[in-house]
């Protein structure tokens, strides 16, 4: 089968040619084992995980390896101990593998698929039975493609460790991402007052116009007092932050008494300084939050089946143009999720 490899890593390399590790190449079927499957990828999503290993900034890099968490496919074998009528159903796949059973934290055997496991940047991909789940009739494979990761990160973020309510604010950080987009979507749903933060004013215009109440721009110097004042009526309940850095701390400032910050990632380095006397004085909860499990994965899928939910992408892409779509994660012009179409690898 063909499948983008890692062939190996090029930190010192700019622009595109920083992506010319990535080869397209035959290598072997990915035959299913005991409870598992084996998917044919109709369509496959990036993250900036997938970014970070190919400059050399994530753990445990080891090429070659088959980047992408994300896909949607249609279940092509199946394994001993599955059912062979799984073969034929289009499904969507759960990228977070063996979070154990302790819901409040993945345990020693977590991993998420596309490192250390081959990922979805290929014909095939082989996966635990239990982490594919059916693909919404409304849904394009290249639509479906958009959710996994990025939505059971942010459901998990905002609902399950971030316990938003329906008529409680919440605000977004660094809106225009694929997990800060579905967020947006998912918290509008379910009732949610939103307001984001970004460094460009075009995508807090396109957030507004797909349900946030407002947003500011967080290059401007009183962009804090700008949003305090935005939400003064109400308070802020809930911050959803995944860039950490000095605003993060003036996130927590923009805080109500007893409210909550989550945050999944820390794009923009560690806060210089936190003013602790203000977090216990205000009650402040901070809570991590790392992917999710798959009780996380089917209550997300609910609430894409309710809403009628479809995620916004950015474009599809062919597979064969992939260094192209990098590029485009890389200098940070999408708005929404980057999707990747399987089907032409000429």
């Amino acid at each position: 089968m063909k499948a983008i490899v890692l062939q190996e890593l090029n930190r010192d390399a700019k622009g595109m040619d920083l992506f010319d590790s990535l080869v397209t190449t035959d290598v072997p079927y990915p035959e299913p084992g005991e409870n598992e499957v084996t998917v044919k990828v109709m369509a496959s999503a990036l993250n900036h995980r997938d970014l970070w290993i190919v400059r050399g900034l994530y753990a445990g890099i080891k090429p070659p390896i088959i980047l992408g968490s994300d896909g949607a496919g249609v279940v092509d074998k199946v394994g001993s101990r599955v059912d062979a009528g799984l073969v034929g159903s289009a499904v969507i796949i759960n990228p977070s593998l063996r979070f154990g059973d302790n819901p409040r934290v993945q345990g020693k055997e977590f991993s998420i698929l596309g490192l250390p496991e081959d990922g979805t940047q290929a014909e095939y991909v082989r996966v635990p039975a239990e982490n594919i789940f059916a693909k919404p009739d409304f849904l394009s494979f290249e639509q479906a493609a958009a959710l996994p990761l990025a939505g059971i990160t942010g459901y998990r973020a905002l609902f399950t460790q971030g316990k938003l309510e329906a008529g409680q604010v919440v605000v977004i950080s660094g809106i225009g991402g694929g997990v800060s987009s579905l967020m947006l979507a998912m918290a509008v749903g379910r009732g949610a007052k939103v307001y984001v933060t970004s460094s460009s004013d075009e995508k807090i215009s396109a957030a507004m116009a797909a349900g946030a109440i407002a947003g500011v721009n967080y290059h401007s110097e009183d962009w804090v007092k700008q949003l305090q004042a935005l939400t003064e009526s109400d308070g802020i309940d809930l911050v959803v932050d995944s860039a950490g850095g000095d605003g993060f701390a003036s996130l927590l400032d923009c805080l109500t008494p007893g409210g909550r910050l989550t945050f999944f990632g820390a794009t923009r380095g560690f806060p210089s300084s936190i003013d602790l006397r203000k977090m216990f004085f205000k009650q402040i909860t901070i809570q991590g939050t790392t992917m999710g499990n798959n009780a996380d994965f089917a209550n997300m899928m609910d609430l894409v089946n309710t809403l009628q939910m479809q995620p916004r992408i950015d474009g599809p892409t062919s597979i064969k143009d992939i260094r192209q779509a990098y590029n485009k994660m890389h200098t940070g012009d999408q708005f929404g999720k980057l999707v990747l179409t399987h089907d032409s690898w000429d």
